[in-house]
């Protein structure tokens, strides 16, 4: 996807290795990865795009506001742009051990790890449209440029 994207390109490939930085135990600040890779990205001069696609990855807003950490979040911007879209997705579509998924399938993947009534389900549904519009986004582009079948 990224040598389809022109200058974005690197960008998109660099946001999709980083973009969980924040589970790293030397990163934790507020303890909300998304929120925690943003602020680190920024402190190290990364770029402020890149942070803000971290900040915002795949429906965080959603999930900030159920930690109350939505002002802080706020202090990055969500681009909303064919990138992000494209970040959402690989994160939506990709596993936790590397294996391609359906959006469906990964949705339930995720509620198969946390209890009903955890933040994460929570801001999940919350956030499930906005997650569910990127990917179908991000879908028919990969199509318009002839990539469904190296994805």
């Amino acid at each position: 996807m990224a040598g389809a994207l022109g200058t974005d390109g690197e960008l998109l490939h660099v946001a999709a290795w980083v973009h969980d930085v924040g589970y790293s135990p030397e990163l934790v600040s507020t303890g909300f990865h998304p929120l925690d890779g943003a602020n680190y990205l920024r402190s190290v001069k990364a770029g402020e795009r890149l942070a803000g696609l971290v900040a915002f990855h795949s429906s965080a807003a959603a999930e900030a506001e159920a930690l109350g950490l939505d002002d802080q979040l706020d202090e990055f911007t969500d681009e909303r742009t064919l990138v992000r879209d494209l970040l959402w997705y690989a994160d939506m579509t990709i596993g936790p051990n590397g294996e391609v998924l359906t959006f469906e399938e990964r949705m339930n993947e995720v509620r198969e790890r946390y209890s009903p009534d955890h933040y994460v389900v929570r801001a999940l549904d919350a956030g499930m449209g906005e997650r569910r519009d990127a990917v179908v986004r991000a879908e028919r582009w990969i199509e318009e440029v002839g990539l469904t079948d190296q994805v």
